[in-house]
């Protein structure tokens, strides 16, 4: 597996760089696995593909803020993106690994290893609901995926040194909850890892195998969805 550590200067060119990297893999099926990890330098918000944004996000108040709100690729409820959150990607292949093309055994998979790779810095983390790695009983980690013909991408976020007040602030409570939520908000919810990016960085990329540096990224086509999906309103106030 390659190793991607980028961060480009926009949320939209973010989000897109994402899927560029399954489309790329798609492509070319001889493609390395990969890696990337990357940390937004502003905050905005991101929803799911099915998402409807005003059910999800408090709307008025992102404007007050001048936090704006982008659509990703994938599956999933709202999230607020921001410094202190360490966003990861793995694109991942059915050829290496069959049993991927059940979604329930493409979250243990993945979530399994950041779990362990935690575990490696003395944090206990386990996976719970369909995509969450929690510790001490609150979400540290939340996480969606999208599935192609060949390949998925799994992608999420963990919480370091976050603004955790903005999630309540930003976001409605979410249509869909987890069992071991128990209702609770957002503010008893969701908390930091008490870890270093550096630490986390290194922990993930051992954890998953990711080891020699990706090169050749998608940078014409990130710039293609930046600029005709990510960055238009079409895209991300379909709903």
């Amino acid at each position: 597996m390659k190793l991607l550590d980028l961060t480009l200067p926009t949320p939209a060119e973010n989000l897109a760089l994402d899927e560029a990297l399954l489309d790329a893999a798609e492509a070319d099926p001889r493609r390395d696995e990969v890696l990337r990890l990357w940390e937004p330098r502003s905050y905005f918000i991101v929803v799911g593909r099915s998402s409807q944004v005003e059910r999800e996000v408090d709307v008025a108040a992102c404007a007050r803020r001048s936090v704006p709100i982008f659509r990703r690729s994938s599956g999933g409820a709202a999230i607020v993106a921001g410094p202190g959150c360490l966003m990861y990607a793995v694109v991942l292949s059915y050829a290496r690994h069959p049993a991927l093309r059940m979604l329930d055994q493409a979250h243990a998979f993945v979530l399994s290893r950041v779990a362990d790779g935690l575990a490696s810095l003395g944090l206990a983390a386990e996976h719970r609901g369909t995509s969450d790695l929690v510790a001490d009983g609150r979400k540290i980690s939340g996480n969606s995926l999208r599935c192609k013909r060949e390949h998925l991408l799994y992608h999420g976020t963990l919480l370091y040194d976050f603004d955790l007040t903005l999630i309540g602030e930003l976001l409605r409570m979410p249509p869909r909850q987890p069992d071991y939520r128990v209702g609770r908000d957002h503010g008893l919810f969701v908390a930091n890892l008490p870890a270093r990016a550096d630490a986390v960085r290194r922990t993930l990329a051992a954890a998953l195998g990711a080891s020699a540096l990706l090169a050749d990224w998608p940078s014409r086509e990130t710039e293609r969805l930046a600029a005709t999906r990510y960055s238009q309103d079409a895209w991300n106030r379909q709903r």
